[in-house]
């Protein structure tokens, strides 16, 4: 016998009918997903540590920790700034310059008093507004996140001030002009739930939260933080941006803090207004800090950062200051790249490697970070010089 269907029942029926083909559409429109990706890799791995010639000390104090460096170049492709913290991700701020692309540095520079007081890792970038007025600024966070200026490219600098009522870990990490209009950024930064507000206290389990925040003056000020991810199964953080060569796509490299999944990455169709959900990357990208550039002569990509692998695997390079070497592309269809290179061995742990990357018209690249990179000894900053085509030689 056939049951009779009442005509709410039937009601219900269609309109579930309905909202189902309604999500079909909508998830057929969404990137597809991709399988996990294994955490190890096969491309090949070249191996730097030994070759002395290409390693520059920057700044080293004997049973002082020095550590957690970001580095600016100027548009002379001479002057380089440096910025580190006496201390690990925290302490006062020291401060050096480089007028030779990073063959030499300079003594300590003065600095502000309150660059003293910062508690957080500083991050520096290259601004510019409507008017064409360059400036640089440089970030110092959790609670509250504090900016300091320079109008003359970093001779002279104001003091750390709040730039709103919320904070956050590594602000910011990255920082992107966008095509939304002359002197628009984007900045992104994470959070676990500790630093975003001044009375904010960490969930159980921990929730890691990715936001933007966006610029209209040229870097001046910034608006109130946007969620953009929030997980406590992916505890993504420290975000890495890279635009698309043909300047359509921004891609953001994601460190995962609770070492229960690969490195992720999301991607960016229309300047951060909306993001894919994150996904794998190939084992060949596992760590933490991702800071990247494009090569001048072979439009390839050199991405610098510290090797760190989910729980229960282990690379060859575990811990230390390593580089990726691939293309966007590589990076959009979820292929390994061509090389994996250990930069430096780090003796302890994987206390190492928040690094700037900067590269001059010729293809060399200045790579600059941190680490214990003497058995025993207090971490100091250490500064590397490549080119691809080099690399490219290694590997033959």
């Amino acid at each position: 016998m056939i049951p009779r269907v009442s005509l709410s029942a039937k009601l219900v029926l269609l309109f579930s009918l309905a909202v189902s083909c309604q999500l079909n559409v909508l998830n057929a429109a969404d990137p597809p997903k991709q399988a996990p990706k294994a955490p190890g890799f096969t491309i090949p791995y070249i191996d730097l540590d030994a070759q002395s010639h290409r390693q520059i000390v920057v700044d080293r104090e004997e049973n002082q920790y020095l550590g957690h460096p970001t580095t600016v170049l100027l548009e002379d492709n001479k002057t380089i700034l440096c910025v580190y913290p006496k201390g690990h991700g925290k302490g006062g701020i020291v401060y050096k310059r480089s007028t030779d692309a990073g063959k030499t540095w300079s003594d300590r520079l003065p600095t502000p008093a309150s660059w003293a007081t910062s508690r957080e890792v500083p991050t520096l970038h290259r601004v510019v507004d409507a008017s064409g007025k360059k400036r640089i600024i440089m970030f110092s966070g959790l609670y509250p996140a504090r900016m300091a200026v320079s109008e003359d490219d970093g001779k002279t600098w104001s003091e750390l001030k709040p730039i709103g009522d919320w904070g956050g870990i590594v602000v910011m990490g990255g920082v992107e002009p966008l095509k939304t209009g002359p002197g628009h950024y984007m900045a992104l930064f994470h959070d676990d739930g500790r630093f975003i507000s001044k009375d904010s206290k960490q969930q159980s389990p921990v929730v890691f939260t990715l936001y933007k925040t966006l610029s209209t003056d040229g870097g001046l000020t910034w608006s109130a933080p946007e969620a953009i991810h929030k997980s406590s199964e992916y505890h993504i953080c420290e975000p890495g941006i890279i635009r698309s060569p043909d300047g359509k796509q921004l891609a953001v490299l994601l460190r995962e803090n609770s070492r229960r999944h690969n490195s992720q990455i999301i991607f960016s169709n229309d300047e951060g207004k909306t993001w894919t959900e994150p996904r794998d990357l190939p084992g060949s990208l596992n760590g933490d800090r991702h800071t990247g550039k494009y090569d001048p002569v072979s439009g390839r990509l050199l991405i610098s950062f510290r090797s760190n692998t989910p729980k229960g695997h282990k690379a060859p390079t575990e811990g230390d200051w390593v580089a990726w070497v691939g293309t966007y592309d590589d990076l959009v269809n979820g292929k390994e790249g061509q090389y994996h290179v250990r930069l430096k061995d780090n003796t302890k742990g994987a206390d190492c490697a928040y690094p700037g990357v900067e590269v001059l018209p010729d293809g060399t690249f200045i790579i600059t970070t941190y680490g214990h990179w003497e058995k025993d000894k207090a971490p100091y900053i250490l500064s590397i010089q490549l080119k691809l085509a080099e690399l490219d030689e290694l590997a033959k």
